[in-house]
Order: structure tokens, then sequence, then C-alpha cells
């Protein structure tokens, strides 16, 4: 895959992934998911959460937790005051979608940012382009269909733009709880086909973005295990095989949400399945409890528990990158590792 790259696309990975060529990168790119998250701690509806509580938040965060990561996902929406203050050393990546979607249209289609372009992103110092895309392959042809030149469009004008285009598939059936063990059953095979589709050519896509092919919550020995066991450890290492086979792009692992413990354990998965992925881009499972910190404690006790507690969260998902690939080495041999490692204490 590097023959092929770009200068400027291979400019903007290296400095997006840490010195061994892995992406160890944080992710606060959320707005509605976040105001939700603020609304439930503060009892008000999310619309009235201000928007300096989530721009503070960002830049704490940024500031804090940076040192430890190769780069910070943000948006160009609260996003930006958090980018200056990111470690000299983290890369940039930002958000090119609107947040959401429409729920009164079908099909979870996507838009883009008002008032932004690729070559604005760049003018704010941004590394990569991230694009996330809610998808299914259980949806009508039609809505596909749009959601495919969508894409082709994005990563076109981030080809002309010579910069890294990160595509971030959500999976999801519709009418489906994604939480549910119906949705889980369905989720491996939906994960494979869209990691399918998106290595085509056609799309430009740099990096896949991507959740593990499980719901780990419904694999044996998962510490978020739910009563009903989906899949047994073979099966999902299995699962995990044929995901990562669907592509030649390098991708990597997002956390969904999920806590620090239980992203550990689907990384612990992915070491031990040997499967060639580039590194995470880790959210709400490192910062995500410093939300009521902060309303409860005020700002100087969300910088004492993210100096604490959020760079013990990002250290350990670091630890769970030793058998990751550079990005632009897929095709060596992986490294093989103690995969209990991971796991913290």
């Amino acid at each position: 895959m590097a023959a092929g790259v770009s200068a400027g696309k291979k400019k903007g990975l290296h400095a997006i992934a840490d010195a061994r060529g892995v992406i160890a990168a944080l992710a606060i790119d959320q707005r509605h998911a976040l105001r939700t998250l603020f609304a439930t701690v503060m009892h008000v509806d999310a619309a009235r959460v201000p928007a300096e509580v989530l721009v503070h938040f960002k830049e704490a965060v940024s500031r804090i937790l940076t040192p430890h990561a190769s780069a910070i996902l943000l948006d160009p929406e609260y996003g930006l005051p958090a980018a200056s203050q990111r470690a000299k050393t983290a890369g940039l990546l930002l958000a090119y979608e609107q947040t959401g979607y429409d729920d009164k249209v079908s099909g979870r289609l996507p838009r883009l940012l008002d008032h932004w372009s690729v070559p604005r992103l760049m003018e704010q110092g941004a590394n990569g382009i991230k694009l996330l895309l809610y998808y299914s392959t259980t949806s009508e042809t039609s809505i596909n269909a749009q959601k495919h030149a969508f894409v082709e469009n994005v990563g076109a004008e981030c080809a002309a733009a010579d910069i890294p285009f990160f595509l971030e598939l959500v999976s999801y059936a519709e009418g489906v709880d994604e939480k549910g063990a119906d949705f889980a059953r369905g989720k491996p095979e939906i994960v494979i086909e869209s990691m399918r589709e998106f290595s085509h050519a056609r799309y430009q896509v740099d990096v896949l973005k991507v959740g593990v092919p499980v719901n780990v919550a419904y694999v044996q020995g998962s510490p978020s295990a739910k009563s009903e066991v989906l899949h047994s450890r073979g099966e999902a290492l299995q699962l995990y095989r044929r995901a990562a086979e669907a592509t030649h792009l390098p991708f990597i692992y997002l956390s969904q949400g999920v806590s620090n413990q239980a992203f550990q354990f689907a990384l612990q998965l992915a070491a031990e399945a040997e499967v060639k992925f580039s590194g995470v881009l880790c959210g709400r499972a490192t910062w995500k409890e410093g939300v009521s910190v902060s309303i409860e404690r005020g700002a100087h006790a969300l910088e004492d528990w993210l100096a604490d507690e959020g760079v013990r969260n990002i250290q350990n998902v670091n630890k769970c990158l030793s058998s990751a690939r550079p990005w632009f080495a897929l095709n060596s041999e992986p490294h093989r590792t103690e995969s209990q490692e991971c796991l913290s204490a």
C-alpha cells in the first residue's frame, strides 16, 4: 500500500501515526453524543447544554491526554480551540460530517458540515480528514447507492487535496437495537462486507476506521458479558480474521462507546487472532467518566481526573497496541505478543 501513497498523504499519515507507524489516536469529535452525556448529568435537555461546556471539556482532554496519543480526532464546530492545545507530537484529524442523521429520512444518510470543505479543514491544520458513515448491507440498494456515491465524492476531494481520507464505518440494521442480541448475531457479516465494499479503489480511502466484528458483550469471557453468549472465544477470533481478510487497506479499531476494560478485551482478541490492524481511535473508553466529574466537581477536578484516570485509561489502550502493524507495512509478519498483558488488573 505504501508504494502507491502520494507524498501529501504519506506526510499526513506519518503525522497521525507514532514512531512505529501505528495509529494510537484519541477521539473526541463527538457532538450530539457528548451533549447527551452532559445533559444526563446536568438533568437538562441536550439542547440546553451550552456550547462552551463542550469546548472547555474538549480543551482539557486535548491538553492533558494528547501527550500520550499519536493524534487527536476533533470536530471543527467545537473542537478547534482544543486542536490548538494538543501536544506538539500529536497529529490532527478533523471530522467532515454533520453529527448524527436526520431520522425523518430513511437510511441514516450522511451530510457534510455546512461552510466546510477539505481545503478549509486543511487550513485549520488537519493532517487527515475523517468521514463517518452509517452503513448496513441489509439496506435498500437505492440507499446504499447514495452512500457509495457520497463516499466517492469525499474520496475524490481528499485525493485532489492530497490528504489522507479516513472512513469510519458504523454498522447498523434498520429497526434493530444495536446493543441487543439480534444485532450482535448479524453484526459480523455487516462489518465484514462493509470493509470489503469500501476497500475498492473507487472510494480512494486510505484508512478504514471500524468496530471490531463482534459485540464483545456477547463473547465468552468478556468483562462486560451478557447472560447470553453468542460467540465462543475461538469463534470470535475467526470472525476477527475474516474481517481483516476482507480488506487490503490499513484499518484501525474504534471503541464504540464501550468501557475501557471492554475495549482492552476487544484488542486482546485482535492480538490473539494475529490480525494486522494498524491501531485505534479511542474516545469514550478514555474520557467518558470525566463528564460527570467536570459537572459535579468542577474544572480543576476534571483536570486532576484526566491526569490520573484518563492517562491510565489511554495507557491501558496503548499497551494493547504491541501487536498492531504500521500502516505502511501490512504485508509484514505480525509480532507475536502475550495478549494477556493488555488487560489491566
